[in-house]
């Protein structure tokens, strides 16, 4: 890719501005915004616990790419919440893992509903098949960036319509 100046006017120039754009869409936080429940922290590692088998800190600092006191500072907090709690390893391992208790999976629920219907105001008077397509650009963005930094991230299963 050539080096593009603020003022270039390429596709690639206009998919890096939006690209930055869009985080200002999603703050830090999403506690201070009515109807959340979940700080932003416990909303993207109940969504990574959603996702998979209990995971031990080592393993979700890893799969987010933090220094791993950040990971235990964060899940300590989640544990004070009881949103997540610490159970031994199914495998027999030493470590302990750690996985989304009822109420965190209750809690992050809610959060993704009113995240989902949120984005669906944005998007009510888009056709169907624009969605359809940056949704699969995204995924495609998405699994671009996980190929590039070896590792990847689990998908729900795909639903069928």
């Amino acid at each position: 890719m050539s080096d593009s100046g603020p003022d270039d006017d390429t596709a690639f120039s206009r998919l890096v501005f939006e690209l930055n754009l869009i985080a200002r869409h999603f703050p830090t936080t999403t506690r201070r915004r009515p109807g959340f429940q979940l700080d932003r922290s416990a909303f993207l590692i109940l969504t990574r616990l959603g996702l998979s088998e209990p995971l031990s800190l080592r393993e979700l600092s890893e799969a987010f790419q933090l220094d791993i006191s950040t990971i235990n500072r964060q899940v300590g907090a989640m544990l004070k919440q009881r949103l997540v709690e610490r159970v031994p390893d199914p495998e027999g391992g030493v470590a302990r893992k750690i996985r989304a208790t009822a109420d965190g999976l209750a809690a992050l629920a809610a959060d993704q509903k009113h995240r989902a219907a949120g984005i669906g105001t944005v998007v009510a008077d888009w056709d169907a098949d624009d969605i359809a397509e940056l949704s699969r650009l995204m995924g495609k963005f998405n699994r671009s960036v996980e190929e590039i930094e070896h590792n990847p991230w689990p998908r729900p299963p795909r639903r069928e319509v």
